[in-house]
């Protein structure tokens, strides 16, 4: 595909996608940090014995949630480099 060349607006617009793209990646990352770190307090905490199930699905959540937003980031960094590197 031939490379069009970008007026200065359209490549600050490429990199405003970029950086929304790596905000979305650490609001994914924020996510699964709070989802393992509160399974992992409901499971250690004694008083909390008649909510264990809910820690751990949370538990289960939590690597999911990360690996979405890993793939949804390198997804949309290669379509940007693809169809827009100079």
């Amino acid at each position: 595909m031939k490379k069009l060349s970008l007026s200065l607006t359209d490549k600050l617009a490429i990199d405003r996608t970029k950086l929304a793209n790596e905000r979305t990646f650490l609001a994914y990352f924020r996510t699964f940090i709070v989802f393992l770190s509160s399974g992992l307090a409901i499971i250690k905490l004694d008083i909390l014995t008649e909510i264990k199930w809910i820690g751990s699905m949370l538990n289960i959540i939590a690597p999911v949630v990360f690996l979405i937003g890993l793939i949804r980031f390198l997804y949309v960094k290669r379509r940007i480099r693809k169809y827009y590197a100079a």
